[in-house]
């Protein structure tokens, strides 16, 4: 069998995975270093400015991002992607604690399929409740899917270039201050079709609960 070149649009799809930039500050004061005479009992603000607390960092339930190529199991794996090989290749990124992708894709025959799992941790549940929603809403035409994390939403959409078909589902997840996002495509070089709807959406959830399961590995 001839091996077909792979449309432009599903060999460059894959941009660089972008950084996830975290920043903190501190807060200090000291008592009042005015003098005051010998006998004079210090004010009760100098003690309280001494004995108060630090601000608290708020409490992360996951620490860091989990290692996505080991988030699926290898069957799986085989099953969305056949030919691919099961360790899948992680995307470089310059903080691995706050976003990790692993990435698969193969051609078998005329059929090709190409899945990625992301992890994304933020610094806090309502920092990723605030992402989640602006990415729902960047993606319009899908629904919740129950029982997956804390919210998630899957769409699944048909894009056609020179008569080829291919189908991409996404998923999104968020499980406290996690966020989990699958990307899987397919498409048939032969037919010029793509693989239906219900197979794109059942493959893209079945990967994402796998992977939201896998988020435990790096609870704080």
């Amino acid at each position: 069998m001839r091996p077909l070149p792979l449309p432009f649009a599903l060999t460059a799809r894959l941009a660089p995975v972008a950084v996830l930039a975290t920043a903190g500050w501190a807060l200090s004061s000291g008592p009042d270093t005015t003098s005051a005479a010998k006998d004079e009992t210090p004010p009760d603000t100098a003690n309280r400015s001494a004995s108060a607390p630090a601000t608290e960092a708020v409490p992360q339930t996951y620490a860091a991002a989990p290692a996505p190529c080991e988030s699926l199991a290898e069957k799986t794996v085989t099953s969305l992607v056949p030919g691919a090989k099961a360790a899948g290749k992680e995307i470089p990124s310059t903080d691995t604690k706050v976003r990790r992708t692993c990435s698969w894709n193969a051609l078998k025959g005329y059929d090709y399929r190409w899945l990625d799992v992301s992890f994304e941790v933020m610094k806090s549940d309502e920092a990723a409740q605030k992402s989640y929603k602006e990415r729902v809403a960047d993606r319009s035409g899908g629904g919740a899917v129950p029982g997956l994390g804390d919210e998630a939403y899957s769409v699944v959409n048909l894009t056609t270039e020179d008569e080829q078909q291919t189908r991409e589902g996404t998923v999104l997840v968020r499980a406290s201050n996690a966020l989990v996002m699958i990307t899987y495509n397919g498409s048939d070089f032969e037919s010029k079709k793509a693989p239906s709807t219900e197979t794109i959406n059942k493959g893209a959830i079945k990967a994402a609960k796998e992977a939201a399961a896998a988020l435990g590995d790096g609870q704080g």
